[in-house]
């Protein structure tokens, strides 16, 4: 079984949960973001000193649906990880880093379950790893950038 694994056309699996529960996880935030109407997320980045808040709302809101989108079916995985990368590292800087690594924090307890505190960076880091070992990785099986090249390749075969 393990050995299987060292077989390339096995490993293209490997990536596939990891790509459907980073395109799925954007694609849930963006969609939060847009369901509350983008200028409420302007809000909170006008709070925090963002330039255009309201337009950099829309960026990113949109950036996280089609961005995670593209991840969730594996169409220019390199590519859109790029965006996706920056505005993690963006939020992380700006936003996390203060509340530390942790992004679970338990400030209390009450009759209806935990209290949490803000979340600091390590979802962050979470997604930066997944969306870099995608975009070096490639997007793996059941891919619209795998479909792509296969189709180049039977191309350049049947054009011989």
């Amino acid at each position: 079984m393990i050995e299987s694994w060292s077989d390339p056309r096995s490993r293209r699996w490997a990536v596939l949960p990891l790509r459907l529960l980073v395109g799925y996880g954007f694609i849930s935030h963006g969609v939060a973001k847009w369901s509350r109407g983008p200028e409420s997320f302007g809000r909170l980045l006008h709070q925090i000193g963002v330039p255009l808040p309201v337009a950099t709302a829309w960026i990113v809101t949109l950036l996280e649906v089609f961005g995670g989108l593209a991840i969730l079916v594996g169409a220019f995985v390199a590519l859109a990880s790029i965006p996706l990368i920056v505005s993690m590292l963006v939020a992380m800087f700006t936003v996390q880093w203060r509340y530390g690594f942790s992004s679970v924090k338990t400030i209390g307890l009450t009759s209806a379950g935990p209290v949490f505190g803000p979340p600091g960076y390590e979802i962050n880091l979470v997604y930066v790893t997944a969306l870099l070992t995608l975009a070096l990785a490639g997007a793996g099986a059941l891919s619209v950038d795998g479909w792509l090249a296969g189709w180049k390749r039977r191309a350049r075969t049947s054009g011989r």
